[in-house]
């Protein structure tokens, strides 16, 4: 039998890159996989006939994660069709620009900057959760798993605003499992290193991932794939003791 056959998993900012990795991999293990985008809905149509193609089940759901109306509006056009949601997967961020020479000082970030990266990550997932406990909580089971990254561990690059709201993100994610934990809901985080090809690692200079692989000690950079087996893992039974945990998945970078 397949690992998630019959549930339900939705997963923001799921139409390229680490979110279509993720969808593809749930689906693979018979899923239902509610693909959500902001813009590009022929990208998101594709990941959910991947989705079909491998075995399991999908559905491309627009939906602006920084809204509160539209994350409500999508989690009840969900469960009007499904009935439920098993998993969520908060991937969605504010776009960011990843080049070590053109980041913004610290004497240079409005604060302006740091809020627009706090609701591309912290907002959003907070939205997405507000919306899907009273569900899991009905359910008594779910499970939350948060992409942050790596950075903020070892920021080898002070991307002061992206890693300031991931690193939130985290310390968010604590706190819902602390609170969440007794309903049988479990989150988690999952922090990749630099994972390429993606839009946004595409201006990553080569002497950059050059140190940076030969940091690491699986000596290579991670693929989108590389992301979605550890997120499956917090996803499913195979972790049901395990809450308020981050994985690193950047082949040893941080250990």
């Amino acid at each position: 039998m397949k690992k998630f056959e019959g549930k339900v998993v939705l997963v923001t900012g799921a139409s390229r890159g680490i979110g279509a990795a993720i969808a593809r991999a749930f689906a693979k293990e018979g899923a239902l996989v509610i693909v959500n985008y902001l813009q590009n809905g022929e990208k998101a149509k594709q990941v959910a006939s991947e989705c079909i193609a491998l075995g399991g089940d999908g559905w491309a759901v627009q939906g602006d994660v920084t809204s509160e109306a539209a994350v409500n509006e999508m989690v009840e056009q969900v469960v009007l069709e499904t009935g439920k949601i098993d998993v969520v997967v908060n991937n969605a961020f504010r776009p960011f620009h990843f080049d070590p020479e053109q980041r913004k000082l610290a004497s240079e970030l409005k604060w302006d900057d740091y809020q627009a990266q706090i609701d591309g990550a912290v907002r959003s997932a907070h939205y997405m959760c507000q919306a899907v406990l009273p569900l899991m909580k009905k359910q008594s089971q779910g499970s939350i798993v948060n992409v942050i990254s790596n950075l903020v561990e070892r920021p080898i690059v002070p991307y002061h605003e992206y890693n300031t709201a991931k690193t939130a993100l985290m310390g968010y994610s604590r706190n819902l499992a602390a609170e969440t934990g007794s309903f049988g809901i479990r989150v988690n985080c999952v922090a990749p290193g630099l994972v390429y090809p993606t839009d946004a690692s595409r201006t990553t200079k080569e002497e950059l991932k050059e140190m940076i692989i030969a940091q690491t000690p699986l000596r290579r950079i991670a693929s989108p794939e590389d992301i979605a087996g550890p997120v499956l893992f917090l996803a499913s039974d195979w972790s049901q003791f395990m809450t308020g945990q981050t994985l690193y998945v950047d082949g040893g970078f941080v250990m």
